[in-house]
């Protein structure tokens, strides 16, 4: 089992409980809320709102990594992050993720005030990636992903899926711990929907708890994605709310210590009840 990780005084106790980490993207172009909160003003009122939902940690991410989504400048991108994240830390208590492949973003991003980093690429993108985590000092969630968002759902053709993505993180697990960040800090992500076709995310939640081996905390994001409106036949992002749920549940139960969602107060709600389902039997 990982070791607990303090987070600006707040304590995580990997396989006690969930932890729901919130989505704010302050951008235009995201797939599910786009343009929504790409002002201050809005993206406050959304924390806030996560918050008081019972989100434990809010991920904010200026860069859209939809499929085929283009890359933004870093000055666009540091415009986009670092005034909401400014306005975040005045305001609330919880920590403060910022989803970023670039060692820039995440460097000021944590002078205005974010506890920690979540990175794409698995610190693949930007060489001074890792480097700059460790003299930072702060946690990295390091995700699977092959190419990069244009060119990933053309990068599916996997040997063997799960061995492949447990190899991807260990050796990024490797080069961070190298790089000087402590083993403790370092969370994982499959990378649901990145460089994964419909049957492999589905073969991600089934087999999930493989991934337990690398002994980190493992993050998962389902939330409201394509897969879910397969299953669904829906078009609308915003209608998966209740598919989102039992991929929600599925993670938790196959493993998952995090999950990343749009829909904080109905994933409480899951999380809750998953865990007293499952966790409280497991340590009974």
């Amino acid at each position: 089992m990982p070791t607990d990780l303090i987070i600006r005084e707040r304590c995580f106790q990997w396989g006690q409980q969930t932890y729901l980490m919130g989505v704010l993207n302050v951008t235009p172009d995201s797939f599910s809320d786009g343009g929504q909160f790409n002002t201050t003003t809005a993206a406050l009122a959304q924390a806030q709102a996560l918050v008081a939902a019972g989100a434990d940690i809010i991920d904010v991410g200026g860069q859209s990594t939809r499929p085929e989504s283009e890359q933004i400048t870093l000055a666009e991108e540091l415009e986009r992050v670092l005034p909401v994240i400014r306005e975040l830390r005045a305001k609330i208590t919880i920590p403060i993720s910022v989803d970023t492949t670039r060692a820039d973003v995440a460097k000021a991003a944590v002078a205005a005030g974010a506890d920690m980093i979540n990175d794409i690429s698995g610190g693949t993108f930007d060489s001074e990636m890792l480097p700059t985590v460790a003299s930072l000092g702060v946690p990295i969630v390091l995700m699977h992903i092959r190419g990069n968002p244009q060119t990933m759902q053309q990068q599916t053709n996997y040997q063997d899926l799960m061995a492949e993505i447990y190899s991807f993180l260990a050796k990024q697990i490797a080069a961070a711990t190298d790089a000087g960040i402590d083993r403790q800090k370092i969370m994982i992500d499959p990378g649901i929907g990145f460089a994964k076709n419909y049957e492999q995310n589905l073969e991600i939640f089934r087999h999930l708890r493989s991934l337990t081996a690398l002994n980190c905390p493992i993050l998962v994001g389902p939330s409201r994605k394509s897969f879910i409106g397969r299953i669904l036949n829906q078009p609308d992002p915003k209608a998966r709310v209740w598919g989102t749920a039992a991929a929600c549940s599925a993670a938790i139960f196959n493993g998952a210590d995090i999950l990343r969602v749009h829909d904080v107060k109905e994933m409480r709600d899951v999380s809750l009840v998953t865990d007293a389902i499952f966790r409280q039997s497991a340590q009974a």
